[in-house]
């Protein structure tokens, strides 16, 4: 009896089972947009640090307007009045300024009009109106951001104005990829009879560092077993090795074998999906190793699937994904009744919802093709027939 592959889910919990997050290490705010929180980011200030004003215009006493108010003096942000505000008396005050002892309120600019020399009218405001208090955003030793939060630009804003300048965040992790095939040239040489040219480190590259791992490129190398035991060998040095080529049942697919031959447990190898199929996952001397199927677009799904998930679970993120989404077809598909597929496919919003349009050419070599999708629809198996307008999931891309 042939043995059930493992879907997708089942796949991906194997993989994040073998994950240890990686250590911690203090980032500079400035460095740290994309980084991993290893722990709870707190406020070191109030936020605002002071009462201050929400506009330009002038600080009075509630209770003294309405009416013609004498002007005393101007606070300015980073410039506070000189004296407190007595009764009767308005302040001129422009936006984020300290609201000066004694005033309670902002009458805008606008309700205001000079009436000679320093006199000013003024229109009516409630106690507290245009004014912002002290610690009204967040108080000193809140929580800014958790552990395990993947800083994003409003997090690095934030965190910089409740005066945090270093975060500790899990380490980066460290990932070598390594191409296998005799027939791969660089980008830019002169092509010979059989030959390709090699796209899957570039596409890997930019996947791995969105994922936001630190990245060692290796060279291509040919279908030979001492060769290849060699090049796996030097990859092993990293946190995570992700070859791409060679994890097949040809003469010529030796990944597998070599890596067996320097001690490395294979977890799996083939998974119930399209494309991807003969993905393979072994760890070896500590060192998570993905053996990813030489096609490139199999190689993109592949690493959507189950290599960014570990990344980001090495970094300790909460979220580790994949993340779909929902959406309606734009146009009917069938799904297999052995395999997951996953279908390339333009996203775009039509009335408030993504309506995801299949594109033509879904071989997985086609990777020209792929790079006008901008998602991946999930279609499970034994779904049958989904029509026009059926609700899919589906990953960004």
């Amino acid at each position: 009896m042939v043995a059930r592959l493992p879907g997708i889910a089942d796949a991906l919990a194997l993989v994040l089972a073998r994950v240890r997050p990686l250590l911690p290490e203090d980032v500079s705010l400035a460095g740290a947009t994309g980084r991993v929180l290893a722990a709870d980011a707190r406020a070191a200030v109030d936020l605002p640090p002071f009462d201050s004003s929400a506009m330009d215009g002038f600080a009075v006493r509630a209770r003294d307007t309405p009416g013609r108010l004498q002007l005393v003096d101007h606070a300015a942000a980073g410039r506070p009045a000189a004296r407190a505000l007595e009764g009767g008396e308005a302040i001129a005050i422009s936006t984020g300024a300290v609201i000066p002892a004694g005033a309670d309120a902002v009458v805008p600019v606008e309700r205001t009009e000079r009436a000679g020399g320093d006199l000013v009218d003024v229109g009516g405001v409630t106690t507290g109106e245009n004014r912002r208090s002290r610690g009204g955003d967040t108080r000193t030793g809140d929580l800014v951001a958790a552990a395990g939060a993947r800083l994003r630009p409003p997090h690095i804003g934030a965190l910089a104005a409740t005066g945090v300048p270093l975060v500790s965040c899990t380490r980066r992790p460290r990932v070598a990829v390594l191409a296998t095939g005799t027939e791969l040239r660089a980008p830019g040489e002169p092509l010979g009879a059989g030959e390709i040219y090699e796209s899957n480190t570039f596409l890997l590259r930019a996947q791995l560092e969105s994922a936001g791992a630190e990245v060692v490129v290796l060279t291509p190398v040919a279908d030979d077993e001492l060769a290849t035991g060699v090049a796996l060998e030097a990859g092993l040095a990293a946190d995570v090795l992700l070859t791409s080529g060679g994890v097949s049942v040809g003469e010529h697919d030796l990944v597998r074998r070599s890596l067996a031959g320097l001690g490395g447990e294979e977890v799996f190898w083939r998974v119930a999906v399209r494309p991807g199929k003969p993905i393979a996952f072994s760890v070896c001397r500590g060192t998570l190793v993905f053996g990813l199927p030489g096609n490139p677009v199999s190689a993109l799904v592949g690493f959507e699937l189950f290599v960014r998930p570990a990344i980001l679970a090495l970094q300790g993120a909460t979220e580790t994904g994949p993340a779909y989404l929902p959406g309606r077809l734009a146009s009917g598909l069938r799904a297999g009744d052995e395999r997951d597929e996953l279908v390339r496919a333009r996203a775009r919003v039509e009335a408030a919802e993504v309506v995801l349009e299949p594109l033509s050419g879904q071989e997985s070599h086609m990777i020209v093709r792929a790079a006008a999708a901008n998602a991946l629809v999930l279609l499970p198996r034994g779904a049958g027939e989904l029509p026009v307008g059926a609700t899919v999931r589906y990953l960004p891309i």
